[in-house]
């Protein structure tokens, strides 16, 4: 692969990369100018024409969800935008609010005037600190320079921009979820539909988007459909369900490699070499064991499977839930699955709702199993177990309102599959994880 110039991290080693003069100068807000000149039907066609899908997880076409608002409405609508960051393995939304918070607001702006939105709220963890202070103070700059509030560049468009500091729940990177916060209650996702573009926030209709997806809306709007079409994957001629893997993407790269951090490169870069040319490999003469492809919801990747393409397509082919938020973590072969898995199942365990009853007790019966056979006392029964329970919870065999249980199920049926002779090694040895917090993947 010919080497790729960032172009969403283009500027955050810039100097003063996060004010407002240093953005201007790089010619910041002329997408949003560009924007405001055309009809908001026209701005939702090019977002939509350009194959943008979300980077939020799903990956579901943004510019047509963006077409699913009611036609004609009234108001008031609503983007919500998802920045609690709550996928392990997952940076690269920090990345982003920190180092050129102003590259975002754009989008949100340009993404606000296509939707007829006058307000937009985004959620953000608390954990993020830094990007808080950041974010808010490009709020302000907005404001004191009329990019945002009322007339914003003389069009007659008004626009606020509200952050909401949430407690940080997994839940919350459900979209139902997370409006439920944003109004102040708990964080149970509703049962759909009717779906937000129809009712959501406060009862109206409300466009969820991710932080990344806001600054992929600013560069296509600066750049164009040719040049976002231009990067990544086409769709698979023999697959009508695949919408391609289009444009740029930040890659987490973490766990046993050397040189972890965030790296953007075009959709459908392989995982190994995402791990070998850019992580530098593998440290103290380890070999890769596994690789969550995309935060440790989407399954496992095992040595043989490093040439998996991770764009929207690529993880899917190899038993894995999809790209998710493309969080690849690499696991050497001095760890244990088992320990793994354990800190996987202990995960969901916590951060389920308890709303959907196969979820509250299904997470925690697989946590309860893993950590029985870490004490040395599990049998070859178990691993039958664990895929019968995980199997029987989520949105994909029907028990559940929203995808937390998928997500909790699918590294358990993954690793049992994938690496069933080491767990059942690990059983008829009955030897005992000695550190129960060494070389766990996803510890929050």
């Amino acid at each position: 692969m010919a080497e790729f110039e960032p172009v969403l991290l283009a500027r955050i080693n810039k100097p003063d990369s996060t004010s407002l003069a240093s953005y201007q100068a790089d010619g910041g807000y002329e997408a949003l100018r560009k924007a405001l000149g055309m009809s908001p039907v026209e701005v939702t066609n090019t977002i939509k024409d350009s194959g943008l899908r979300g980077r939020g997880g799903a990956g579901f076409p943004t510019g047509l969800k963006w077409t699913f608002l009611p036609k004609d409405h009234p108001g008031p609508i609503y983007l919500a935008i998802n920045a609690d960051e709550s996928e392990p393995g997952t940076f690269n939304n920090r990345v982003l609010m920190e180092k050129d918070p102003h590259q975002i607001i754009e989008g949100i702006a340009i993404s606000c005037y296509a939707i007829k939105s006058n307000t937009s709220y985004l959620y953000l963890r608390y954990e993020y600190g830094q990007s808080y202070r950041a974010l808010k103070k490009a709020v302000e700059e907005c404001y004191a320079a009329g990019i945002l509030g009322k007339n914003i560049f003389g069009s007659g468009f008004d626009l606020d921009i509200v952050l909401h500091r949430g407690a940080a729940a997994y839940i919350c990177g459900e979209e139902t979820g997370l409006i439920e916060s944003l109004e102040g209650k708990r964080a149970w996702p509703r049962i759909k539909p009717p779906f937000p573009a129809i009712e959501g926030l406060f009862r109206k209709p409300t466009i969820v988007n991710n932080i990344e997806t806001m600054a992929c809306v600013t560069q296509i709007m600066k750049r164009g459909i040719e040049w976002f079409k231009s990067i990544g994957v086409p769709p698979d001629p023999a697959n009508p369900r695949d919408a391609g893997s289009y444009g740029p993407k930040l890659y987490c790269l973490s766990g046993h490699v050397n040189k972890p951090g965030v790296y953007e490169l075009p959709m459908g870069i392989t995982a190994r070499e995402l791990i070998e040319k850019y992580g530098g490999g593998v440290p103290n003469g380890r070999q890769v064991k596994a690789v969550v492809p995309g935060g440790i919801s989407m399954g496992f990747l095992t040595a043989a499977e490093l040439d998996t393409k991770l764009d929207f397509a690529g993880p899917g082919k190899v038993g894995c839930l999809g790209l998710g938020t493309a969080a690849v973590v690499v696991i050497d072969d001095a760890t244990s699955m088992v320990d793994v898995l354990f800190n996987c199942a202990r995960f969901f365990a916590h951060e389920s709702c308890g709303q959907c009853t196969p979820c509250r007790e299904g997470t925690d019966w697989m946590r309860k199993i893993l950590q029985r056979m870490r004490n040395g006392k599990g049998t070859l029964a178990d691993l039958d177990l664990l895929m019968e329970v995980s199997g029987s919870i989520g949105t994909i065999p029907g028990t559940t309102i929203c995808g937390l249980a998928d997500g909790a199920a699918w590294p358990v049926k993954n690793a049992v599959k994938k690496f069933r002779s080491e767990f059942e090694e690990y059983i008829k040895s009955g030897k005992k994880s000695v550190d129960p917090g060494a070389h766990l993947v996803g510890a929050h």
